[in-house]
C-alpha cells in the first residue's frame, strides 16, 4: 500500500527543498516538491525526480565488499560487517603502530547536507583516533565564506524572498536555474514589478536570456570588474559618503586599489567594452533597492578571494543596505544556531595534529617527503577522482598498493573502485537528520521514509561501530542519532520555541529570524567584524592570509582557451553520475574559435593541456563568449574513452584565500579528434 511521507532534499544546493515521497513496499516510487518549505513552492529540479533510480538502482551498494582485483578495476567480493570492521581495525592499527595516527586521513566532503551526515560521529571518531585533519571547505565555497566573514563577519544579510522587492538584481556567477532554482521564480516576480536584471557570466545562461544587461566577462576577471565598477561609481558620484563614513572601514584604501587601473584597461582585461562597465555602474547608482546575488563562480580561480571581496564591497560603497530588497544575498548559514564544536567532538582534537588541504591531497598522497606519509585513507561523502582538480594525480595516488583505502558510499562510485574495503551507506531517505541551509533561512528535519536498503547503515552507525571496535568507550561514541541532533544546534535558542531539535515536526519548518524579525542588514542585523563595521580593508583577512585588500594576478599559461566547468542540470557535483540519463556530454565553443581551428558542430575534438586530455563532441554556439570553452562537471569515467574527464585538466594551484580550488584557471587547446 502506497504512503506519502515528508522529506528534505540534502543535495549541495542553496535551496534545501522540502519533498513529498511516495513509498510502496519499502521502495521509493515517486519524489516531488512540497510546500512545507515556502521557498520550494511544490517544485523541485529534475535531478530530484531521479531519486528512485538512484536509491534502488543497480549501482546501489547493499553489503560490505573486499577488493579481489587490481585497484581501480572494480572487482570485489561480499563480506560481513564484522569482517569489514575487523579489517579496518587491523590495518589502521598497524599503520598507527608503524607510522603514527597522522598517517591516516579522512577524505570527505559534504555529501548529503544534513548536519549528522556531513560531520558528527565520523569526526568524533577521527579526532579521537588522532588522524590527520582535513580542511574541506577549500574545494568549494570556502573562499567565498572567508571573503564574506572578512568583510561582514558571520552574519545573515537577507532572505532570498526579499529579492522580490528589489528594483535592480545583479546575478553574478551563478546559473540559478541549475544551482538555485527557486531564486529564478523570485527574480521573475521582481521583473514583473518593473525590476531590472543584470547577469554577469561568461555564458548566456537561461537567466541571462531574461536579463536587461548580460555582462559576458572573461573567467577569473570578476574582481577587476568589481573594482572598475567602484572606481566608476566614484567618478559619477554614485558613492553613499554618509553611509561609508558611518558604517564602513577601509573605504579609502579600497578605492585607492580601484583607481589604480583605468576603465579602459579594466575593460580590456575583462574582455568587455568601457560602455559595458559604465552602463552597469549607472544602473547601480540610480536604482534602489538593488541587490547583488553572487554564486561560487567568482571564487573558482587564483583571484577568487579578491573577486568576492570586491563584489561584496559594492553594496557598502553604494549604501544599498537597510532597506527590504537591498544589499547582498549571502550569509544564510549564519542564521542557524548551529553548535558544530559540540556535534563534531572538537574536545577530542589534539592541537598538534596537522591539517591537510583537500585540494592538494592527491599530491600529498604521493609525496615521499610528507612526515609521516599517508598510509591509510577513509573516503566518504565524496567521489574525489571525479570532482578533484588534477584528476590524474588523484588516480595515481589512489592506485598505490601500499595505501589502505576504505570507501563508504550509497552507490559504487568511480572512487570506490580504488578501495580495499567498501562500506554500504544509507541514503538520506533511510535515517533521520536535521537540515539547515546555506541559501535560505528555514530549519527542517526529516525522518526515514524507508528502511535501510540491504545491509546499508547510516554514517553515524558506521562510525559508532568503528569507535566500539577501536575501544572508544566515551559517552560521545554511544550517543544515539536523536542525541546527536540535539547536539547539532542550540536547543535553548528562542527560535526553537522550546522544542527539542530532535522533536521538530517533519511537516513544518522553522524560520530563523533576528530577534523575531527578518534579517535586513542595518535594520535587524549588523556586521560581526572586529570593528563592528563593514571592513573593505579586512582585519581578519590580514591576520589570516595577509590579504586585507583585493589584488589581481593574471593566469600564466601558454594555452589560449579558458575552460569553465559549471554545474549540470542532471547532476549535483557527481551525484546521479551513475545513472545513464546523466551521460549527455559535449564541449561548447564560440563560432569564432571553432572557425579558427577548422572545427565543426558535432565533430569529436581533443581538449588538452599539460595535465591531461579529454575527448568530447563539439557544440558550436554563441552562448559562450570567444576565448572560452565550456563542459559541465561531474561526469563519470563511463563517459570517457581514456579514463579522463574535465577535472583532469584543472590545475591544483590554490587561491588567494582559503587555499581554495581554481577550476576556472584551466587553460586548454582544442583540435579535431579521430575516435
Amino acid at each position: 500500500m502506497a504512503q506519502t511521507l515528508p522529506s528534505v532534499c540534502p543535495l549541495d544546493c542553496p535551496d534545501t527543498c522540502s519533498m513529498t515521497v511516495t513509498v510502496e513496499d519499502d521502495h521509493i516510487v515517486n519524489v516531488r516538491g512540497s510546500r512545507v518549505n515556502p521557498l520550494t513552492r511544490g517544485a523541485v529540479c529534475q535531478k530530484v525526480t531521479r531519486y528512485p533510480e538512484w536509491v534502488h538502482g543497480p549501482s546501489r551498494l547493499q553489503t560490505p565488499l573486499r577488493r579481489v582485483g587490481q585497484k581501480g578495476e572494480g572487482r570485489f567480493e561480499a563480506i560481513s560487517w564484522e569482517a569489514a570492521l575487523d579489517e579496518i581495525y587491523g590495518r589502521f592499527t598497524a599503520i598507527r603502530q608503524d607510522y603514527g595516527s597522522q598517517a591516516i586521513t579522512p577524505l570527505n566532503y559534504s555529501g548529503p547536507h544534513g548536519l549528522l551526515a556531513v560531520g558528527s560521529m565520523d569526526l568524533r571518531f577521527f579526532y579521537k583516533l588522532g588522524a590527520s585533519r582535513l580542511a574541506r571547505r577549500p574545494l568549494c565555497g570556502g573562499i567565498k565564506s572567508e571573503a564574506l566573514v572578512g568583510t561582514y563577519g558571520a552574519v545573515p544579510l537577507m532572505r532570498p524572498e526579499h529579492v522580490a522587492h528589489a528594483q535592480l538584481i545583479i546575478v553574478w556567477g551563478v546559473n540559478v536555474t541549475v544551482s538555485q532554482l527557486h531564486l529564478m521564480h523570485i527574480i521573475r516576480t521582481a521583473q514583473k514589478q518593473g525590476a531590472k536584471l543584470i547577469v554577469v557570466d561568461p555564458r548566456r545562461t537561461q537567466v541571462a536570456r531574461h536579463a536587461d544587461l548580460h555582462v559576458a566577462l572573461k573567467p577569473g576577471t570578476d574582481g577587476v570588474l568589481a573594482l572598475a565598477l567602484a572606481a566608476e561609481l566614484e567618478r559619477i558620484n554614485g558613492l553613499d559618503h554618509e553611509f561609508i563614513a558611518d558604517h564602513v572601514l577601509g573605504a579609502e584604501a579600497y578605492l585607492e586599489q580601484a583607481r589604480s587601473r583605468s576603465l579602459e584597461a579594466s575593460a580590456d582585461i575583462c574582455g568587455l567594452t568601457p560602455a559595458d562597465i559604465r552602463q552597469m555602474a549607472e544602473l547601480y547608482k540610480t536604482i534602489s533597492p538593488a541587490v547583488i546575488c553572487p554564486g561560487n563562480g567568482p571564487e573558482r580561480n587564483q583571484n577568487g578571494g579578491s573577486s568576492l571581496q570586491a563584489i561584496f564591497a559594492l553594496p557598502a560603497l553604494g549604501g544599498k543596505f537597510g532597506v527590504l530588497g537591498g544589499g547582498l544575498l549571502q550569509g544564510a548559514s549564519s542564521a542557524f544556531p548551529k553548535t558544530l564544536p559540540r556535534l563534531q567532538g572538537d574536545a577530542f582534537i589534539d592541537p598538534q595534529t596537522r591539517t591537510l588541504n583537500i585540494v592538494t591531497l592527491g599530491r600529498d598522497l604521493l609525496n615521499p617527503d610528507l612526515d609521516p606519509p599517508i598510509k591509510g585513507v577513509f573516503i566518504y561523502n565524496h567521489n574525489p577522482v571525479i570532482v578533484h582538480p588534477d584528476q590524474n594525480t588523484m588516480k595515481r595516488a589512489l592506485s598505490r598498493e601500499d595505501l589502505f583505502t576504505v570507501v563508504c558510499d550509497v552507490v559504487m562510485t568511480d572512487s570506490a573502485a580504488y578501495a580495499d574495503v567498501v562500506l554500504p551507506a544509507c541514503s538520506h531517505f533511510e535515517y533521520a537528520d536535521l537540515y539547515p541551509a546555506y541559501g535560505q533561512h528555514f530549519l527542517q528535519r526529516a525522518e526515514p521514509v524507508i528502511p535501510p536498503v540491504g545491509e546499508s547503515l547510516p554514517n553515524t552507525e558506521i562510525f559508532r561501530r568503528l569507535a566500539a571496535r577501536f575501544g572508544f568507550t566515551e559517552p560521545e561514541f554511544q550517543a544515539s542519532d536523536a542525541e546527536l541532533i540535539d547536539d547539532a544546534v542550540d536547543g535553548d535558542d528562542i527560535r526553537l520555541q522550546g522544542i527539542a531539535p530532535s522533536q521538530l515536526p517533519t511537516d513544518e519548518v522553522l524560520l530563523m529570524t533576528a530577534g523575531g524579525e527578518d534579517a535586513i542588514l542595518y535594520q535587524t542585523t549588523f556586521p560581526a567584524t572586529p570593528s563592528g563595521k563593514i571592513e573593505l580593508e579586512s582585519s581578519y583577512l590580514k591576520q589570516a592570509y595577509n590579504h586585507p585588500l583585493p589584488t589581481f594576478r593574471p593566469v600564466d599559461s601558454d594555452y589560449p582557451l579558458s575552460l569553465i566547468s559549471p554545474a549540470s542540470d542532471k547532476r549535483t557535483s557527481s551525484t546521479f553520475g551513475d545513472l545513464p540519463y546523466s551521460d549527455a556530454i559535449w564541449l561548447d565553443m564560440h563560432p569564432d574559435d571553432a572557425t579558427a581551428r577548422q572545427l565543426e558542430d558535432g565533430m569529436w575534438v581533443r581538449m588538452w593541456n599539460e595535465l591531461g586530455e579529454v575527448h568530447l563532441p563539439l557544440r558550436v554556439t554563441d552562448e559562450v563568449r570567444p576565448g572560452v570553452v565550456c563542459s559541465e562537471k561531474g561526469l563519470w569515467f563511463r563517459t570517457s574513452d581514456n579514463g579522463q574527464t574535465v577535472s583532469a585538466l584543472a590545475p591544483a594551484h590554490t587561491a588567494d584565500l582559503s587555499e581554495g580550488a581554481c577550476y576556472n584557471d584551466t587553460r586548454v587547446e582544442v583540435d579535431k579528434w579521430e575516435q
